[in-house]
């Protein structure tokens, strides 16, 4: 069974209680949880949300969280935390690294099966330069996840969008050849896909044929919609930024077909979480706004879900 669940992040004002609370009461199966470091919160859009706080994680709040979506009827599909580990500030990226391995433990200790995350780039560098940095940093986060029987998910946004993200983006895992590349690199099949179809189309990529080639690295799955608009890529151009000519949508209202990719996940029998990422603009204005976003999405989404 293909089971729908919402990203935490578009409920940033809400509690953890009532952000699971609202999954449960609307019909969703799962949640992946937003863990953002307590305190430190990143100014990014959908950044710097935390439901719960993995620095102080005791035996008794892992009791409780378990505790409370069991009696909801729901499950954590993941946890989440979007930061940049190939950060060219040392310092920087070496937070983000440690609490990535915070997250790891704390997937581990409340038995969530899978980290959401990204590799991470120096923007301004080229891929050869970023893989090298990867093999220094990654393969010690993938052995942790191992060693505790966790997945991590990398999510295949490119995260560039805007000037201080040109020209590479501040993520390293936009690509197949990128992907297979990493794999290579580190073979264990604990490292895999937070598979998010968006970022491919908007690159003019096939956006199914992924979900073919890596459907043993398929540890979650991202659903959210974009749309191209043509007459604006026609004046910028392709290096142009990217949200010049084209934006994040709610699925159904952007040109994903989405028959197809669910086919596709059928044909190779994913069976898991396939959860609602909102970052559609045109549903930030309140927080009605929001839970209609949510809401319109998982109605559309049904049809495919039967």
């Amino acid at each position: 069974m293909l089971e729908l669940g919402l990203v935490s992040a578009i409920l940033a004002e809400h509690t953890f209680e009532q952000a699971v609370d609202f999954v449960a009461d609307n019909g969703f199966k799962c949640i992946e949880i937003m863990c953002w470091p307590s305190g430190n919160a990143d100014a990014r859009r959908y950044a710097g949300v935390t439901h719960i706080d993995v620095e102080n994680l005791t035996t008794e709040k892992v009791a409780y969280i378990q505790n409370y979506v069991q009696q909801k009827g729901i499950y954590i599909s993941a946890l989440g935390y979007y930061p940049n580990p190939l950060d060219p500030n040392t310092q920087q990226a070496q937070f983000y690294v440690e609490h990535i391995k915070k997250i790891i433990r704390a997937a581990a200790q409340l038995e969530i099966p899978v980290v959401n995350t990204f590799i991470g780039r120096d923007p301004s560098k080229n891929i050869a330069y970023n893989l090298d940095k990867y093999q220094e940093t990654w393969p010690e986060i993938v052995l942790l996840a191992e060693s505790l029987g966790v997945k991590i998910g990398i999510e295949n946004c490119p995260m560039f969008f805007t000037d201080d993200e040109w020209p590479g983006g501040k993520n390293l895992a936009t690509t197949p050849v990128i992907w297979d590349k990493m794999f290579n690199i580190i073979p264990s099949a604990t490292l895999g896909l937070n598979y998010d179809p968006s970022h491919l189309l908007w690159q003019q990529m096939d956006y199914t044929r992924p979900i073919y080639d890596y459907k043993e690295r398929l540890h979650h799955i991202h659903l959210k919609d974009a749309k191209v608009y043509q007459e604006k890529l026609n004046r910028v151009g392709i290096m142009a930024n990217p949200l010049e000519y084209h934006s994040p949508k709610l699925p159904g209202l952007g040109d994903i077909n989405w028959g197809k990719f669910f086919s596709a996940l059928n044909d190779v029998r994913y069976r898991g979480p396939v959860v609602i990422e909102v970052e559609d603009k045109a549903y930030e204005g309140s927080t009605a706004d929001v839970e209609k976003a949510i809401l319109t999405a998982r109605n559309y989404l049904k049809q495919f879900l039967a």
